[in-house]
């Protein structure tokens, strides 16, 4: 299935992420500047699409995205990415009164 959509990330003013969807990469040309193709991605579907100015991409985003992020966007998104996750902690329920378990290779004799 072909890329038919191309996604735009920036940051707002107030600091959130501002994601726009866009129909073709002419709407991205119109605000910055193509400075070749893409010629070595290993997603097949991404080569020969633009590379912009002041923009990291073109990266594949699911199976019909073309993502695009301003570079201030790129960098923090990897750091968030690549900082250790806490481990998750199991919670276990009381065994119920009165229910003690044995193991099953136990014989009582």
């Amino acid at each position: 299935m072909a890329k038919d959509t191309w996604r735009l990330v920036t940051r707002g003013a107030d600091g959130e992420l501002v994601t726009r969807d866009f129909d073709s990469a002419e709407e991205i040309l119109r605000t910055h500047l193509q400075v070749g193709s893409d010629d070595c991605s290993t997603d097949l579907d991404l080569r020969g699409a633009p590379v912009f100015r002041s923009l990291v991409g073109p990266m594949p985003e699911g199976r019909n995205v073309i993502r695009y992020e301003t570079p201030e966007v790129f960098e923090s998104l990897t750091k968030e990415w690549a900082q250790p996750k806490s481990p998750r902690r199991r919670s276990r329920k009381p065994a119920a009164e009165g229910q003690a378990t044995a193991p099953a290779d136990r014989v009582d004799g």
